[in-house]
């Protein structure tokens, strides 16, 4: 026999959960008559999302911000006014190709995509600039035009996109980075199709700024792994402490819920595991590797 619910239906939380499945980041966290922790609306946060203009406010709350932040996100839902342009005496078999290459600036190809690929890319891998204090990031609303900053820096990609070296003795070093990625990853999860995911190349300059972006992005929940690498072998030192071999990609998913990865397991050539010690009969032998 079925127990009689004693309570009616959340409706508040079921419409947080709902907005929260649309716009991740504006999910917060406050604590409610008893002093517990739960999930709430930032809804100046929601107005700023559904607004093209800068929304003010001062209301403090547990949130992730810089100078600049506002900005990032009016520049993701400005729309623009340009389109793809096909280029078919470059192509090859133009009629029966199931590829797409896209030459372009990189947030402006984002919001045309959002046409045609909303909600419709199964993975998306991003390789962006690290932020080293070395290498150049997208600088999206200067107000000299191209020829004018061209002339000044001597900066351009390819594409004539303007450029600017990000050193570490600027004043929004990190600031200026999160805001050239947070409108190109809100951008990038607009086009993740409900089972899509992410992965999203860094080193350990700003692996903690992407970590806290993405979770407000994607929403904490939708991370799924760290994964470390060894980008070098051997001797070598590119720090002043210590020698550092890995970099880091981070995996995000648009909803886990609906995510089902490949668990087939790699064989293991166990002969190469020669060496015994008084662990062996407990989880076998081992092998030695040089550092």
């Amino acid at each position: 026999m079925k127990k009689l619910k004693m309570r009616s239906k959340d409706i508040t939380k079921e419409n947080v959960e709902r907005i929260g499945k649309l716009f991740p980041n504006v999910i917060t966290e406050i604590k409610d008559e008893d002093g517990n922790i739960t999930h709430a609306i930032d809804f100046e946060l929601l107005q700023q999302e559904l607004s093209d203009e800068i929304v003010e406010g001062s209301k403090e709350r547990y949130q992730l911000t810089w100078p600049g932040k506002k900005e990032a996100i009016v520049r993701a839902n400005t729309p623009i006014d340009k389109t793809l342009r096909p280029v078919k005496e470059d192509s090859v078999s133009w009629e029966d190709t199931e590829n797409l290459y896209i030459e372009g600036d990189n947030l402006e190809v984002l919001k045309l995509l959002q046409e045609s690929y909303l909600n419709k890319i199964k993975c998306i891998y991003i390789d962006p600039p690290y932020n080293t204090g070395k290498d150049f990031i997208y600088k999206d609303n200067f107000t000299q035009d191209k020829d004018e900053y061209a002339e000044e820096s001597g900066q351009v990609d390819e594409y004539g996109n303007r450029l600017f070296q990000n050193t570490e003795y600027n004043g929004r070093f990190h600031s200026d980075w999160l805001t050239m990625m947070y409108p190109r990853l809100k951008l990038a999860r607009n086009l993740l199709s409900e089972d899509g995911v992410i992965f999203v190349s860094i080193d350990d300059n700003e692996v903690h700024n992407l970590r806290k972006i993405c979770d407000e992005i994607f929403g904490e929940r939708n991370f799924v792994n760290v994964f470390v690498w060894r980008k070098s072998k051997g001797s070598g030192n590119d720090s002043k402490y210590i020698i550092v071999e890995t970099e880091y990609i981070l995996l995000y998913a648009k909803n886990i819920e609906n995510v089902k990865f490949n668990n087939q397991i790699k064989s293991i050539d166990d002969s190469k595991f020669k060496y015994k010690d008084e662990y062996f009969e407990e989880r076998g032998g081992y092998n030695l590797e040089k550092l």
